[in-house]
């Protein structure tokens, strides 16, 4: 695996020089040893002219692992130039979820394609899971698996194994099913291989197992396979049937998927499945536009409250210097608590019914937080503004006011930030969506509110 940017530098210039001198056998044994992870990245620096030609250089199995690893674009390009025999080729060796993902990326003209060179019972399986809802265990799961009978001997399942397991994605896991295909247990490699040729399964199959639900949602499986550290996971339906498992590389692209969707939230910018580099600047300005408009619009209900409370900065100006301090604390605060929050949200480890517990936890932190922030800017106020800068206008009572509305406004901006999650959680809304901006805004207005509150009771302004 080539990790330093010189290095691959270096390999696709070689690439490129091979290209060019038509030297494709050296090229080929080049790519050989590389990860085909590595060599998707690569030929992503390619044109689309030499892509087609260096793709079917590779052996059938590792071009398949490639094919996987490319951006959707990049497989619609090499679809449109395969013949109906290398598109055979290539979809022979996929294993079924990943062919699904890659159906679920392609535009309707490129599935009909696909489908039709699918073996009938793959296509089978490609229009079963497609039914179920996008954020769904069914979704993300793979019919290809090794099931046995509990009445088998573990000579009976080693035959079992050696004939369907080379088409299974994973044989590290067998599960076991009655007549019914009812899921009654679960048996690992390592268990067969210790038993003895004549052992029955349904003597040494673990029937204490977790299995999930194709209905479940595909976040909470991801999360189950990295809590109980599995491999896969067996997917049933409501009736207990075996349909499915899902592999620990389905719940890492589903964490991935599900981690950008919150950062982009948490910025106030719509989801997008594109990488950066490859989003155009129209699809850009409507994923960040929308929200932006949105705290624009909130952010007038700041300039109300400055409006209302002129003629009190009117008659203490020095007030105003410090709004922009109080401010950016704030919304520092609420952010702490609030991605703290959505962090222990994602993670089971908080639910509604924790609310009053995270309130008053929150609640003990703000105000530990905020005595300091306080006896921390009051000292900063009289050292460096009073005497350093020679500034009379702040008085000991200003400071008061100002350190008072800290501890003020970072009691709110915490409340506020450990509050909004869990209520959009409970409404059923992405509490990545409450987060910095939003939050920031709310607690915009409150801090002018409780600032300018302070002033009228402590200076009569």
């Amino acid at each position: 695996m080539f990790e330093l940017e010189n290095e691959r530098t270096e390999l696709l210039e070689q690439i490129e020089e091979m290209i060019q001198r038509k030297r494709y056998a050296p090229l080929r044994d080049l790519l050989l040893p590389l990860e085909a992870a590595d060599i998707a990245s690569l030929f992503g620096e390619l044109d689309e002219e030499r892509l087609p030609l260096v793709f079917r250089l590779l052996p059938k199995e590792l071009a398949a692992e490639v094919f996987v690893e490319l951006d959707s674009d990049e497989q619609e390009m090499l679809i449109r130039g395969f013949s109906n025999t290398e598109l055979k080729e290539v979809l022979d060796e996929l294993y079924l979820d990943d062919t699904v993902d890659i159906v679920e990326e392609m535009p309707a003209n490129v599935v009909k394609r696909i489908l039709k060179h699918s073996d009938p019972e793959t296509r089978k399986s490609i229009n079963e899971i497609l039914k179920y809802p996008d954020d769904s265990t069914g979704s993300i799961m793979t019919t290809e698996f090794v099931d046995l009978k509990e009445t088998m001997t573990v000579e009976d399942a080693f035959k079992r194994i050696r004939r369907t397991g080379p088409d299974k994605e994973t044989i590290n896991l067998c599960y076991v099913i009655d007549d019914r295909r009812h899921l009654i247990g679960l048996l690992s490699i390592r268990t067969l291989l210790l038993a003895e040729d004549d052992d029955i399964i349904g003597d040494i199959m673990e029937r204490n197992f977790i299995s999930v639900q194709t209905l479940d949602d595909q976040e909470t499986t991801a999360q189950a396979l990295s809590k109980y550290d599995f491999l896969a996971l067996p997917v049933v339906d409501t009736e207990n049937r075996l349909v499915g498992i899902v592999t620990v590389d389905d719940a890492m692209d589903v964490i991935e998927e599900e981690t950008t969707e919150d950062i982009e939230l948490m910025a106030a910018m719509l989801p997008s499945d594109k990488p950066y580099l490859k989003t155009g600047v129209f699809e850009t300005w409507k994923a960040r536009t929308p929200w932006l408009m949105i705290l624009m619009l909130s952010a007038t209900f700041t300039g109300i409250i400055l409006t209302h409370f002129e003629d009190a900065l009117m008659s203490c100006a020095i007030l105003t210097s410090f709004v922009p301090m109080l401010s950016g604390t704030g919304g520092n605060s609420g952010t702490q608590a609030s991605t703290a929050i959505i962090r222990a949200l994602s993670l089971g480890e908080v639910r509604f019914s924790d609310s009053l517990q995270v309130l008053w936890k929150e609640f003990r932190v703000s105000i530990c937080c905020g005595l300091c922030l306080a006896a921390a800017n009051f000292g900063k106020m009289m050292l460096i503004d009073r005497w350093l800068m020679h500034n009379p206008a702040v008085t000991p009572m200003v400071a008061l006011v100002v350190c008072a509305t800290l501890v003020g406004t970072v009691v709110c901006a915490k409340l506020v930030g450990c509050t909004l999650p869990i209520l959009a959680e409970k409404v059923g809304f992405d509490p990545a969506v409450m987060a910095s901006p939003f939050i920031s805004t709310i607690v915009d207005s409150l801090s002018l509110l409780i600032y300018f509150r302070f002033a009228t009771l402590l200076l009569g302004i």
